[in-house]
């Protein structure tokens, strides 16, 4: 019930979510059976609105047939690689919700999905469940988290935020609202961090899609499975008739210095040796 009066305590207002921008794809360069992007929305995160009927129902704007795809945990080698060969195979897009760690790692893996036109929101610094730390470690996590994201793109990211295993602290919810970023739940988990085989990923995505219809579907760029089933779960979901709808934010999230500074301080470890690299490394011909 918390949860709930919570979420409620984030005010909205129909002007919350604009009117969809429609973004028809008419052709798709070696796929004439792409899925494209049936439409393009919009979304205005002031008070941060909830997504996703698991946890928020305040905004029931897909249609019959129509799917958002988003990825957790990210980014990683090989397996974000190749989800994101499989979307553009069908010149589609998706949201993606990475790590902040995982953002100081892989920096170059973040910038090919934001330059391939997805939605990057952000999913904590470490992926800490945040019902057992306390409202000023939620924070540190969720602030961490979106600078390390943004440092990473070295550009702008969607206002949109997953809490870990969809837990969420009302205090947080609120806090969010007041940092006017967007809260995203699902409609259907396909629980793929518990499968093994490709082919276990496309049947649960595919039988939930069935049963509800529509929905905005929650998987991972960092399985293996799931990487290894996108490209022919994107076929599954053309040969279901299905359409994507992409979300994208009004305006970019906006960091917090400190928490920009704590990224830094984080992404470089202090050396020994202060030298600069043309005096260290040296090419030599033999």
């Amino acid at each position: 019930m918390r949860l709930a009066i919570a979420a409620c305590a984030v005010a909205l207002t129909v002007s919350s979510v604009p009117a969809t921008v429609l973004a028809q794809t008419p052709s798709c360069p070696g796929n004439p059976n792409a899925l494209g992007v049936a439409r393009t929305v919009e979304i205005d995160t002031t008070g941060g609105p909830g997504f996703g009927f698991e946890h928020f129902r305040e905004h029931d704007f897909l249609e019959t047939g129509e799917v958002v795809l988003t990825f957790d945990d990210g980014p990683w080698p090989q397996r974000t690689p190749a989800v994101l060969k499989a979307l553009a195979s069908h010149c589609t897009r998706a949201i993606f919700f990475p790590i902040g760690k995982h953002a100081t790692y892989e920096p170059g893996i973040l910038k090919q999905v934001a330059a391939a036109g997805h939605s990057v929101g952000s999913h904590t610094w470490s992926h800490q469940n945040l019902m057992g730390r306390s409202v000023q470690q939620g924070k540190d996590e969720i602030e961490k988290g979106i600078s390390a994201v943004v440092m990473a793109v070295g550009g702008p990211t969607a206002p949109f935020f997953r809490f870990p295993a969809l837990r969420h602290p009302p205090e947080l919810v609120t806090y969010l609202g007041e940092r006017n970023i967007a809260i995203f739940s699902t409609d259907m988990d396909s629980f793929d961090f518990k499968m093994r085989k490709p082919e276990q990923v496309r049947q649960a995505v595919m039988t939930k899609l069935k049963k509800y219809g529509k929905g905005i579907v929650l998987m991972h760029d960092f399985q293996q499975a799931t990487a290894a089933a996108a490209a022919d779960l994107l076929n599954d979901l053309k040969a279901g008739g299905y359409k994507i709808v992409h979300m994208r934010g009004k305006v970019p999230v906006k960091t917090i210095a400190a928490y920009d500074e704590e990224v830094r301080k984080e992404a470089k470890l202090p050396t020994v040796s202060a030298k600069p690299t043309s005096s260290v490394v040296r090419t030599v011909n033999e």
